[in-house]
């Protein structure tokens, strides 16, 4: 298994470096002259030009941008700088001010402590595999012999630029926006004191919406656990029905994620965001869907009653654009609410999931609840673990043990797109490698809770077994 995890013995955390990017705890594996470094190491890869810089509202986020932005102008490079400003954001600037590429700083859901960086190619979108294993393997050699950075560069410059205006424009430009005015929607929404704050108010507002808006301040002071997953919501989910609102978001700290909840507080979460997406797009714009394979069926459901063909891609976000372009697709995106709409950027974006989800609402002149909207929707499940790997397995120890995972199931479709996937008639089994970590994640979908909890169970006594 090809481990991209780089360890120095005085950090009590590992330092996180993989094909789209990098991320530790700030101060021990992460310091600023490790961001430098990495920085200088994804700038050679890049075509001339200027590099966009944006950074969510973790505490650590304004000394880090410093360090590397004048990295980048001491190689003699400008810097173009949105300062706070989401993940998707950063994806529209690029390709509005025709840079070089881009980096945001953000340890997306991870905990306060972390933060990390994320790399974008010329075209506003996460770095491809084979970009991105360039720069790590740039860096690892800088970093046994890192370079003396200028403390003031006579080469490039900062320049501040306004990003937030750009996208909400191209945000509102796929959307009926009279539609969702005339039904005034009722949204209650929390950016977890992430860059989200940024834009999500102004697109609200000019949706019509009456907002409430918690955790707005893009300041990193985290009042629940930053991934918007049920057990970090729990407290806040009764807010919603206080508030009298139609519909509740939930943003992570780099505003790529959307979560959802209805009117009543019932958290349901994100693989519901891409489906809903994909439902509002393909009424209007039948066309390719790519989803990821440890995303939901319930997408490619909804594709098909659309006429459209929903192509699975392997795990990761710069994975589903490669395969969003092949295809030309009209979306893309993954399971954790991440949609990507190829009219607005080629990054998963939580403004695109709001407007559309909303639009979907407005449909036929009267506010729709989400209840309404999904009931007709397949009731399926999904379930997760992960197995931590017996101490010195090889990559071919895990090739034998996903191979006996296939044989577990000898009537299902066997698929190799990503670890294995197993294909039943009423469901699909996951098993995958982490790039990062010794272990092996295992995902399942079914109508039947207990089925998609036995075919677990089966996949990870096949998974373990050396007998």
């Amino acid at each position: 298994m090809k481990n991209d995890t780089a360890t120095n013995s005085k950090h009590s955390e590992p330092l996180i470096v993989s094909v789209s990017g990098l991320r530790g705890i700030v101060g021990e594996s992460l310091t600023d002259d490790v961001a430098a470094a990495y920085a200088c190491s994804f700038i050679e890869t890049l075509p001339a030009g200027p590099v966009v810089i944006g950074r969510d509202g973790r505490e650590s986020g304004p000394a880090l941008k410093e360090a590397i932005a004048k990295a980048i102008v001491a190689s003699g490079r400008d810097v173009l700088d949105c300062d706070v400003a989401s993940t998707p954001t950063v994806g529209v600037a690029i390709v509005e001010n025709n840079a070089a590429g881009g980096i945001q700083i953000s340890a997306s859901h991870n905990p306060a402590p972390y933060n990390g960086l994320k790399l974008f190619s010329s075209e506003g979108r996460v770095l491809p595999a084979i970009a991105g294993d360039a720069v790590r393997l740039r860096f690892e050699a800088l970093r046994r012999a890192p370079p003396k950075i200028q403390k003031e560069s006579t080469h490039g410059s900062i320049r501040a630029i306004e990003s937030t205006l750009p996208h909400l424009h191209k945000v509102l430009s796929i959307v009926d926006v009279d539609s969702i005015r005339k039904v005034k929607p009722k949204v209650w929404i929390d950016c977890g004191h992430g860059a989200g704050s940024r834009l999500a108010r102004p697109l609200l507002e000019a949706l019509g919406c009456e907002i409430t808006v918690v955790g707005e301040p893009p300041d990193g002071q985290f009042e629940h656990e930053p991934e918007p997953t049920a057990d970090n919501l729990i407290d806040w989910l009764p807010r919603i029905p206080a508030a009298g609102a139609d519909i509740g978001f939930f943003q992570d700290p780099d505003a790529d994620r959307l979560a959802l909840a209805s009117h009543d507080g019932v958290y349901l979460g994100e693989e519901l965001t891409l489906a809903l997406a994909a439902d509002a797009v393909l009424m209007k714009s039948p066309g390719p869907v790519v989803i990821n394979c440890s995303t939901s069926h319930l997408t490619a459901y909804l594709a098909k009653r659309h006429g459209s063909p929903c192509t699975l891609s392997a795990v990761g976000e710069a994975n589903v654009v490669d395969e969003m372009l092949k295809k030309n697709a009209v979306l893309g995106g993954e399971g954790n609410g991440g949609v990507i709409d190829p009219r607005v950027g080629l990054v998963r974006d939580s403004f695109v999931a709001m407007a559309l989800i909303l639009e979907r609402m407005a449909e036929g002149g009267t506010l729709t609840p989400l209840s309404s909207l999904i009931k007709d929707f397949p009731s399926l499940t999904i379930k997760k673990t992960k197995i931590v790997l017996p101490f010195g397995w090889s990559n071919q120890d895990i090739k034998e043990s996903f191979q006996r995972v296939a044989d577990t199931f000898p009537e299902a479709t066997v698929s190799r797109l990503d670890g294995v996937r197993i294909a039943f008639a009423d469901g699909w089994l996951l098993a995958r490698a982490s790039n990062t970590e010794p272990i092996v994640r295992i995902i399942a979908e079914s109508a039947d809770e207990q089925q998609a909890m036995s075919v677990i169970e089966q996949a990870t006594k096949a998974l373990l077994d050396q007998s």
